[in-house]
Formats: C-alpha cells, structure tokens, sequence
C-alpha cells in the first residue's frame, strides 16, 4: 500500500508554537522533506529539529534559484516549474514504497507556502493530511499586542511583490492589512502606503517570535535592514486615536458611483475611510460603512450650498472631511457647489480635491450595451436651476447634431411634464423607432433597464431614479438569441 502525505506546518518559527498534531507526525514520519535554497540551510528544519530522529529519511528539495538570474529556457517560472515536478516525482517514489511522508512548511502549509506545490501535485494520487500551523500574519499581530481586525473591517492580506499601483489602491481601499514578502519590496510597499496616506499608521515586524525579532513603526525602517521574513501591519482602526487637530483640513469630494459598495474607486474607499467627517445628502452617506471615531452629518438634497460651506468651515478647524455625492461629483452633483464655495476669500486657503466616480450614464449605458460609444451630450431636464426655454434650445441644438443624448433628472412628483415635452422636440429631429434606454435605480435594489422606441417613450415611467439615454441615428438595437436587447452607437460615422 502507499504511504501518507502529511504538509505540516511549523508556525511562525518558535518551535514552542508547533501544534501537538504536528510533533506526532513528524515523530511517526518515515521521510521528513523541507525546502532551502543552495546554501543548504533551512528555516523548516531548524524549527523541527529536537523532533528528528536519527531514522529519519531526509529529503533536501533545493530550490535551483531564488533572487538570482537563470539560464534555463523557460525562465524563473521553468526552473521552477521543472523543479517541483522533479521534487514531487521524489516524494512519491517514498510514498510507492509505502512510506510515510511528512513535508515541513514554515507557517501554513497552504498559506503561500511551498508545500502547496506538493500537495497539488500529489494530494490526488495519495492519501493526504495538512497540518495547519500559526502563520506569520497571526504571529506579527501577537507581538505588536494590537487587534488585527476588529468587528466587520476587513482585512486583506497582500504580497509585496504586487504592482506598487496595485499596492496603493489595494491599501487605500481596505480597513486593515499584512503586507508580507517585503526584503527587497521595502521601498516599493512603503511608497504605497505612503501614497495610500497609510503609512503613518503602519508598523513594522521582524522575524516574529524568532532570534533577532524586531517590532518598530515602519516609516523609522531603514530599507536596507529588512530581510524577506518581514511584514508591514496596519492594525485595527477600531480604537485607533485620530490624529490631533491640524492647523487647517482639507475638502475631498468623493463619488459614490450609481449605487453601492461595488461602485466605488479604490481612491475613494481610501479617502471616506481616512476621512474625520463624512457630509452628504442622507441617502448617500446612507451607502458608506460607519467607521469608529468618524462624525457624519446628513442633510436634504436641496441646501447643496449650505452643505459645501459646512464641509469648508469643518475643515478650517483642522478636520479631513469627505463630501459624499452619488455617481460622479462633477456631473451635475456636488463638486461644483464645494469648488464655488471655496472660491471665496475666507475659505481661499482650504485645499479642495476631488474624485471621479462612475456616472448614471456610464452606469446605464453599460447595462444596455454600448450606446454612448460615439460622441454624446448629457443635459439635465431639471428647470430648478435654468429656465426650461435653456433647456429646450439645447435639446434642438443637439438632437439637430445627431448626438446621442443622456437625459438627467428627467422627472420627479413636482416635475411630470419635461419628459413628454423632450420626447416631441426629440421627434422633431430622431426617427419614432429611435432606440431609448430607460434606466431605472441602476446597481440598486430596483435596478430595471429597457431599450423602447423614442415614440412610445411613457413620461409615466420616468422619475428622478431615472436617466435616459436617447441614440442617434446611427444607435442601433438588436435582441439576442438569449432574450436580450442591447444598444450601441457604432464608433465610425458614415462619411457624407
């Protein structure tokens, strides 16, 4: 019969933190296996050491190359490649035999460790048992005597050879995070959390529970001191002190994209969290997660002014606010009111930012199809803040234009009758069978996208969670052999 496959982790390197699961095994193991770099030494083996038996079989797997350059034809991802196929094609000759195999792995052994090389190589063929063990992660949080996480924030776990870009967003957009793998990824995974406006919070753990352990704040390391077993940890925000009053603040305005969490940038995760005060209509604050030590301040959508000059005043007292707007804030939403507030003298020296969102149009045009694929205007029926004469003249001007048209603010219980109005001007210029996506509550609850033709357009179906997107003579629709309609606007015009 064959023998057993056992990936046994050792914990983060204090050999008093292997499980009591993990010394039986290795104790009743034939064939120990651990991995090390061409030096010989391995970290795996040192660990386990006073649990070997002189009757052990030792199986050395020595990786062909770690950070240096390869000449084999396929690259670092060949070497590799050829490597664990050879590694397990070893362990399975033991495991023919009859021999009980047990593969040591700092760690856990499925946490981006090597013995997952193994094991999915071999784990289908032989009876198997993985040992878990404490990882780094658990270990770093233990010696900083911090929450990792605390309640519902989310943690995510990131290895440093990522993208520095994918870094920063990744960071920005989480409540808390492990950075592993740092060594030569030190100074790319701190300018990340510096960019992220991370890296304040941010500390440093060295060799957790091992000889040489060092525990700092990660903005005092000196990069070339950090060896590979090393991890940055930005703890729980749960309890964290917010940072002492500044001298002056700072405005951002965040879009929120059509609807929820799924609609937000990573920038824009990372400025409502990083944020002392959120502002906004109720309904959008309503879509962002509360935070412990973040004040919030609803109001109705109608005192968009009184709300920018607010958020401004918060920020002379030294306060980060986000001003939260639904899709994007420079579309017919909220940066405009911040920017002309702050345009006057007493609030000139208030820095003000803002960050892109997902539009209505973009949202809706996606659901449909492609229909903003060549040029469009995006005008506003609401009459609230321009006579309707404005805007009439500009539906004619750009309908004569043959573009396509994004229609906010169509309706509301106040205002029934702009949307039949648009329709019989529309038709002065479009064809009766031309495409109309009618796009309700989109990413939401209710969310119900039609494509109808611009004659049977029904006012009585338009409200203000509506936005429409009317085509232009070169809109086409189709439906699909699976039932569905979709619109697109080819990008080539047809040439007079």
């Amino acid at each position: 019969m064959s023998g057993k496959l056992y990936g046994v982790g050792l914990g983060p390197g204090d050999p008093s933190l292997m499980t009591v699961r993990a010394v039986e095994v290795i104790g009743e193991a034939d064939v120990i296996a651990y991995h090390s770099a061409r030096h010989g030494r391995s970290i795996a083996r040192s660990i386990a050491a006073k649990h070997l038996r002189d009757d052990h079989i030792e199986e050395r797997l020595v990786y062909p190359v770690t950070t240096e350059t390869t000449d084999h034809p396929g690259g670092y991802q060949g070497a590799m490649e050829e490597f664990y196929a050879a590694s397990a094609a070893r362990l399975a000759a033991h495991l023919d035999a009859g021999r009980t195999v047990a593969v040591l792995a700092e760690g856990d052994p499925l946490f981006y460790g090597s013995y997952m090389h193994m094991h999915k190589r071999l784990a289908d063929r032989y009876d198997t048992e993985v040992i878990p063990g404490v990882t780094s992660v658990s270990a770093a949080a233990a010696r900083l005597g911090a929450p990792l996480a605390e309640g519902e924030e989310v943690l995510t776990i990131l290895p440093g050879t990522l993208p520095e870009e994918e870094l920063t967003a990744r960071l920005a957009a989480t409540d808390v995070a492990v950075v592993m793998k740092l060594g030569r990824t030190f100074p790319k995974v701190r300018r990340a959390l510096e960019r992220s406006g991370r890296l304040a919070e941010t500390r440093y753990v060295e060799r957790a529970t091992m000889s040489g352990e060092r525990v700092a704040e990660l903005a005092d390391v000196d990069a070339e001191s950090v060896p590979y077993f090393a991890v940055a940890v930005l703890p729980s925000q749960v309890d964290a002190e917010r940072p002492a009053a500044r001298e002056r603040g700072e405005v951002v305005v965040v879009g929120t994209g059509p609807a929820g969490p799924l609609w937000l940038t990573p920038e824009s995760r990372g400025a409502l969290a990083a944020a002392d005060d959120l502002v906004g209509y109720t309904t959008y604050l309503d879509r962002v997660p509360s935070r412990a030590g973040q004040a919030r301040h609803g109001s109705d959508n109608r005192v968009e002014s009184e709300r920018a000059e607010f958020a401004l005043d918060l920020a002379r007292r030294g306060r980060r606010v986000a001003v939260v707007s639904g899709g994007d804030p420079g579309v017919f939403a909220m940066a405009t009111a911040v920017l002309e507030a702050a345009a006057q003298k007493e609030y000139a020296d208030i820095p003000v930012r803002v960050l892109p969102g997902v539009t209505a149009a973009n949202a809706a045009a996606a659901r449909a199809g492609a229909p903003l694929g060549h040029d469009y205007a995006t005008i506003s029926l609401s009459d609230r803040l321009k006579p309707w004469e404005v805007i009439a003249e500009r539906l004619r001007a750009a309908a004569a234009a043959d573009l396509v048209l994004a229609l906010y603010n169509p309706g509301s219980r106040s205002r029934t009758w702009q949307v039949g109005k648009a329709r019989e001007l529309l038709l002065e210029h479009r064809a009766p069978d031309t495409p109309v996506v009618v796009a309700r509550d989109v990413g939401g609850p209710e969310e119900r996208v039609r494509i109808v033709r611009l004659a049977d357009l029904d006012p009585a179906e338009v409200d203000m969670r509506t936005i429409l997107l009317v085509g232009s003579s070169q809109t086409r629709a189709v439906r699909r052999d699976d039932g569905r309609d979709i619109v697109w606007t080819p990008r080539r015009y047809p040439e007079a």
